[in-house]
């Protein structure tokens, strides 16, 4: 199994997010207690191992979470209220190297926890012509906010078995 993508790589496949769009929302909407279970008995030095040989540590990841997740829904309020905003990039890897990644992770577990309930309600609140609005990705040009909705399901699954992983593989659980 590659380290780097435990559940595989990201594809997009519209026909599935027209069909799954319900159980992609609720996996936005349950990430982050299943972040706070998966968490809840790991030990400061858990916390600080890396889930791969030059990956993140765990804190890291769960920054990373709350970092990632407040830019797309910035990036969703931008789409459902301006045609074809240009969104800013930043560099990942360097934000997760900052101090506040070194914090207590029950800030960004706490974060996320609000956050997801603003997006969830938000998510259902949108029609089907508000899942086609799309904003500009500088790197890979326009998104779908049905290809960003799908892509940050992944996305919290894929950080999430990042962990499940790791402490399977160490016996911590």
């Amino acid at each position: 199994m590659d380290l780097r993508y435990p559940i595989g790589k990201f594809t997009y496949d519209e026909q599935e997010v027209l069909t799954n769009r319900t159980k992609f929302i609720n996996e936005i909407a349950s990430l982050p207690n299943k972040l706070e279970e998966v968490t809840a008995t790991l030990t400061e030095e858990q916390l600080t191992t890396p889930y791969r040989e030059g990956g993140w540590n765990i804190k890291q990841v769960i920054h990373h979470l709350a970092d990632s997740h407040m830019n797309s829904f910035i990036r969703f309020k931008l789409a459902l209220t301006e045609d074809e905003p240009l969104i800013k990039t930043y560099d990942e890897d360097k934000w997760a190297h900052l101090e506040d990644s070194n914090i207590a992770i029950q800030l960004s577990i706490d974060l996320l926890k609000n956050l997801h309930q603003r997006w969830v309600i938000l998510l259902k609140s949108m029609s089907e012509t508000d899942y086609q609005r799309t904003f500009k990705h500088p790197q890979i040009g326009l998104v779908s906010l049905n290809k960003n909705l799908s892509l940050y399901a992944w996305h919290g699954n894929h950080h999430l078995q990042h962990i499940v992983g790791l402490s399977q593989r160490m016996g911590w659980k």
